[in-house]
């Protein structure tokens, strides 16, 4: 996956598909706004109809619907950017937007996978703090509070932190690699983890996410089991953390290997 690649748009045969209770011309008109991509300054109609799979006439029509409520502005040369209402929405969401809102719910569904505790770290400074948590349903389980920080360089979501932080040698690069790190025992005696790296837009690394229990139920071949449902759950959450609830819905790879720093 390259970086700044605009969002996929979902087929037109899938939008015309749509049950009765949607409006087609609305998803249509959003299917035009999402065909800008992060580096798109501006894009010349052919381009918008090619993003969208609408034939030129259709997408003219409707470029010139949002321009009229200042969604979209069609510049001299005929190319099309996007207008200032479209940042005012962009701007309301940032200033309402709560991280916990989209985080909780993932880890919430890793415990109710795994049986495990479930925690998303982020990096601050030579350290790593749990920004949420939730604990798993066993008797015995891994505890960590929120908020507290921890080192980068022991346990398997520092470690993930550090390697998609562009930390060279081993066993960063390893874990580039794979897309996932394990550790057993590294920062507390008889705990075990799995972690992940979560991306904003343009691949900006924002943290990682991890599933932590006792050994006696983590060992090794449990860890690479639970590998792919920590990394599809990252996959999931790095999607919506960048704003696109389309692509949460996506079939995604099972590696991160496509990684650009």
């Amino acid at each position: 996956m390259k970086q700044n690649q605009p969002a996929p748009i979902l087929p037109l045969e899938d939008i015309s598909d749509c049950s009765t209770e949607y409006v087609t011309a609305v998803l249509r008109a959003l299917s035009i706004l999402e065909a800008f991509g992060g580096s798109d300054v501006h894009l010349p109609l052919v381009e918008l109809s090619k993003r969208t799979g609408m034939n030129k006439t259709t997408a003219l029509r409707i470029a010139r619907t949002l321009a009229k409520k200042h969604y979209l502005v069609q510049r001299d040369d005929g190319d099309w950017r996007l207008g200032r209402a479209a940042g005012w929405l962009g701007a309301c969401y940032q200033a309402t937007f709560d991280v916990h809102d989209i985080v909780e719910p993932v880890l919430r569904e890793l415990t109710i996978q795994t049986g495990e505790s479930a925690s998303f770290y982020v990096r601050e400074g030579n350290q790593r703090t749990c920004l949420a948590r939730v604990d798993g349903p066993q008797t015995i389980r891994h505890h960590v509070r929120v908020g507290i920080g921890l080192p980068l360089d022991l346990g398997a979501p520092g470690r993930v932190i550090l390697a998609f932080s562009g930390e060279k040698g081993e066993p960063y690069e390893a874990i580039r690699k794979r897309g996932f790190h394990l550790s057993m025992g590294e920062r507390e005696p008889e705990v075990s983890s799995v972690s992940a790296p979560i991306f904003g837009l343009d691949w900006k690394l924002l943290g990682s996410i991890c599933i932590s229990g006792p050994t006696s139920r983590l060992a090794k071949e449990r860890l690479m089991e639970l590998a792919q449902v920590i990394m599809q759950a990252a996959n999931q959450l790095s999607y919506s953390l960048a704003g696109n609830a389309k692509l949460a819905k996506l079939k995604l790879p099972d590696s991160i290997a496509t990684w650009h720093p």
